[in-house]
């Protein structure tokens, strides 16, 4: 049997139903994403306090390792790329990504397959054993280091060598690949502190936001207006329309005839009965003026520097924007609007930074999350700005 109110409906029943089934699966979806990020960070957090190389890993490669030297990574199908137009590449970084993007089987315009063969990645060297020869990037001489956002790309230049090279993979090693090479290089200058340190934030970020079980209502909580097509959006519809048109009819004028005031005057005896004699004088009587409506202009105009924003849209203490920026999580901005320094405290040579959006503690914005020195000069890093 049906469950019914005092009234004998159930509609308020089903209305519960329907939303706390839609809650429940936006909820584990939520989760599902939450607990599939939170599972990659701690496996790179353990990898990063764990893995330090292997030397018997070297053992049968067709090249020979330097005391002292270990190999973090191979493998077999790798292609040695070249660029025909050279161009200075970003510094290396301790930047670690737990969120890939999403990668293309491609090779970008203006890069050339110039041989293949094995990658072996070391604690002091990236090398590729091609057919036509050894390529050899030591970490003590590199200057700069891209890793393509859209292709299984990544190009480095090295002191020693005029024209810009690097390796193309296949896209299911390309975020083992780049975790290691970030955990190579960091052992290389002394920094693995610096990487563990970065995912430990990263970590505590991410624990922050974890998805909330929303509350169970109830059908007493159900309104009236769930009946309706459309819901409250209806009748919030409907009561603008009662108010708008209202005003319209209200400001209109009715149109008024010219003369109609001497109408009876001017209109000629119908019959040829002789009209009675007047009693008195007919006394004219002119219309006065029509007072006109004016509408009164604002006293003050909107500010043109002010972006309105809802009432219950939430920040976390981040200061007010047009862009959504705010402390309560979602994803790094790692391009900012180019407005960004009309709304908020930039620190000098903002646009020089590379990294994700963070305030630093004296209240200014700076572009260096996830760097060494982020906020350097600025108190130090206070929290991350997510969108």
């Amino acid at each position: 049997m049906a469950m019914t109110d005092s009234t004998g409906s159930t509609w308020r029943y089903r209305w519960a139903h329907r939303q706390n089934d839609r809650r429940q699966r936006a909820f584990r979806a939520a989760d599902e994403a939450w607990r599939r990020r939170d599972d990659e960070l701690r496996r790179l957090r353990t990898l990063a306090g764990s893995f330090h190389g292997s030397a018997e890993a070297g053992a049968g490669l067709p090249m020979e390792l330097a005391p002292g030297e270990v190999v973090f990574w191979t493998l077999p199908a790798a292609q040695l790329v070249e660029v025909r137009h050279t161009a200075v590449l970003p510094a290396p970084e301790l930047t670690v990504d737990p969120e890939p993007p999403m990668l293309r089987p491609r090779r970008p315009e203006g890069v050339k397959v110039a041989d293949a063969g094995l990658a072996v990645l070391t604690n002091r060297r990236l090398v590729l054993l091609g057919g036509r020869g050894r390529r050899d990037w030591t970490y003590g001489r590199m200057t700069g280091l891209s890793h393509d956002p859209g292709a299984p790309v990544t190009l480095i230049q090295v002191l020693d060598r005029r024209r810009t090279s690097g390796l193309l993979l296949p896209t299911g090693a390309v975020a083992d690949f780049r975790f290691k090479l970030t955990l190579a290089f960091a052992d290389a200058i002394e920094q693995r502190a610096a990487v563990v340190a970065q995912l430990d934030e990263l970590i505590a970020e991410h624990d922050a936001v974890r998805p909330a079980r929303p509350a169970v209502l109830t059908p007493a909580q159900a309104r009236v207006t769930a009946l309706l097509p459309g819901g409250r959006r209806t009748v919030a519809v409907g009561a603008a329309l009662a108010l708008i048109v209202p005003a319209m009819l209200f400001e209109s004028d009715p149109p008024v005839r010219p003369g109609s005031e001497m109408a009876s005057a001017a209109t000629p005896v119908a019959t040829a009965t002789p009209a009675p004699p007047p009693i008195a004088p007919a006394v004219q009587v002119k219309p006065g003026p029509r007072p006109q409506r004016t509408r009164t202009a604002p006293t003050t105009a909107p500010s043109r520097g002010t972006a309105p924003r809802p009432a219950s849209e939430r920040r976390c203490g981040a200061p007010a924007n047009p862009y959504g920026y705010d402390f309560c999580g979602g994803q790094r901005i790692r391009k900012p609007a180019a407005g960004i320094c009309d709304w908020f405290g930039c620190v000098p040579g903002f646009w020089s930074g590379r990294g994700w959006l963070v305030q630093c503690r004296d209240g200014t914005v700076s572009l260096t999350g996830g760097q060494r020195e982020s906020c350097a000069g600025h108190q130090g890093f206070r929290r991350t700005f997510w969108t």
